[in-house]
């Protein structure tokens, strides 16, 4: 079984370390700045990289679901390679976002193409599951490339 799940697990751990960097990095800017908690305002680095953090904690469980839901109803490889671009772009909407407010924009959006492209595989692969469990139906079948 863990071969069947490993290449997610790995985007995973990826994940959870990258929120921790990202959690550091608020925790560095408040001491830099000077801005000791449950304030969130200050100076205008801080609350960028405050906002960041806090926009990209907030997709984490949204990312998380549809990696594990594609990975493993639609194909495991196709999954992680989605989920390690989103996180190269949510590396880049961090640090863009962090420079200047504009700077997030084009990661914003990439980072978003890949979760919508991890909910369209989970639901092709959810549909195909619940077709062939029902049906006998397999759409994976018409799929070579998938098959390899």
């Amino acid at each position: 079984m863990h071969d069947q799940v490993a290449q997610l697990a790995f985007i995973t751990v990826v994940a959870v370390l990258e929120q921790a960097y990202f959690s550091m990095q608020v925790i560095w800017a408040r001491r830099k700045y000077n801005i000791s908690p449950p304030n969130t305002s200050g100076h205008p680095t801080f609350e960028r990289v405050f906002r960041a953090q806090l926009n990209c904690s907030e997709y984490f469980p949204v990312f998380l679901s549809v990696l594990w839901v594609a990975g493993i109803f639609f194909h495991q490889g196709i999954a992680a390679i989605c989920g390690f671009f989103y996180l190269y772009a949510r590396y880049e909407y961090f640090n863009g976002y962090t420079a200047s407010a504009q700077g997030r924009l084009r990661p914003m959006y990439i980072s978003a193409t890949f979760v919508w492209i991890l909910t369209g595989l989970s639901l092709l692969g959810l549909i195909e599951f619940f077709l062939n469990t029902n049906f006998g139906v397999s759409i994976k079948e018409n799929l070579v490339w998938l098959t390899s």
